[in-house]
């Protein structure tokens, strides 16, 4: 399941109307959690908000997740191990009242498991792909190394 959630501040109908153009092209279903939209899917489940157990439930159940640049969706995703797709939001669509998520998708395009859309009209495409891989495992790999290399150092003390 591809669950879009656009955060909770603003209205991100760019990307809710680009998911749901895309939904009758793509293998399984969608969930979107839309916040205030004028637009509404119509191929697509959606709810305008979720309580946290409702959105944790459709996060956890996702094999893809598609967001704006958030960092706490970013954090999630990589914490979940789940594929993130994102759609920065920009100023001049009036998305946003700068463009401080093209920034931060700058800082993590070249993180594992994150992929960015610069072209919403490439959005399809990558949803499309069955090779995404989840986020997180370069922060894993390196818990992975730290906490090996701290046992090796405390096993050595003992020598």
């Amino acid at each position: 399941m591809i669950f879009l959630t656009i955060g909770t501040q603003l209205p991100f109908e760019r990307l809710v109307r680009a998911v749901d153009d895309a939904a009758p092209r793509l293998q399984g279903e969608a969930f979107a959690q839309i916040g205030a939209s004028a637009y509404t899917p119509v191929n697509i489940e959606w709810s305008a908000f979720l309580r946290p157990p409702e959105f944790e439930k459709h996060f956890r159940s996702a094999s893809v997740i598609v967001s704006h640049a958030g960092i706490g969706t970013i954090l999630s995703a990589q914490k979940h191990r789940k594929p993130l797709v994102i759609v920065p939001r920009l100023a001049r669509f009036g998305e946003h009242r700068n463009d401080h998520q093209v920034a931060t998708a700058v800082q993590v395009r070249d993180k594992r498991g994150i992929y960015i859309v610069d072209d919403i009209d490439m959005l399809p495409e990558i949803l499309g792909r069955s090779d995404l891989e989840p986020a997180g495992e370069d922060a894993e790999i390196a818990g992975r190394a730290a906490f090996v290399s701290n046992l090796r150092d405390r096993l050595g003390a003992w020598r």
